[in-house]
């Protein structure tokens, strides 16, 4: 449980780290506690999304990351930041993420970020 909420705390930083340095990826609200909210629920979804479909689509598109020697991961990675944008407006939360090229470059702020918050954080069961 304890590796659940550090991975969420880890994704939510990383979210708002990639908000914070792109205009086209927005978190609006009322207050700095409802942002805050809507960024862990948000990264609820990232990380619920990243847990069920991207290994579906990475076994699916197996023979791109053979071809392209993983780059291929960039573009599954906007993809997943694509469809938590469209689950977050599914489901009323303010996050919005602009254009596939937007998508990119936030998956990769997101990936690095997280890293590194999952390596500084404590990570037990």
């Amino acid at each position: 449980m304890k590796n659940f909420v550090v991975k969420t705390l880890a994704n939510a930083g990383a979210l708002g780290v990639a908000i914070w340095l792109l205009q086209d990826i927005t978190l609006t609200g009322d207050s700095t506690g409802k942002k805050a909210l809507t960024l862990i629920l948000v990264a609820l979804v990232f990380g619920l999304v990243n847990f069920l479909v991207k290994p579906i689509v990475k076994l699916l598109t197996l023979p791109l990351f053979i071809l392209t020697l993983g780059l291929i991961t960039l573009v599954v990675n906007a993809l997943m930041l694509l469809l938590t944008s469209w689950l977050a407006e599914q489901l009323d939360l303010s996050f919005h993420v602009e254009g596939f090229w937007t998508a990119v470059l936030g998956g990769l702020i997101i990936s690095v970020v997280s890293w590194a918050l999952n390596v500084m954080l404590p990570d037990g069961d």
